[in-house]
């Protein structure tokens, strides 16, 4: 188990690599990183969970959008 400073600077240095990349590349960088995850967890049940869990709370682009909106 990693500790709260572990995790913080882990953090850090996945922002500080998305920021030196750029925004139009952050995305694939995330992509690519979830894949390298997804292999090194190695179980699906946990990336699962972690893919579900890691959406809560974000908008959903499948839901209707609001007549207030269009």
């Amino acid at each position: 188990m990693m500790t709260d400073t572990e995790r913080d600077i882990l953090y850090t240095d996945l922002c500080r690599t998305m920021t030196r990349l750029g925004e139009a590349d952050a995305s694939l960088f995330l992509a690519r990183f979830a894949l390298l995850a997804i292999e090194a967890i190695g179980d699906a049940a946990c990336v699962t969970r972690l893919i579900a869990d890691a959406g809560d709370g974000l908008p959903d682009t499948d839901a209707p959008v609001p007549m207030h909106e269009r």
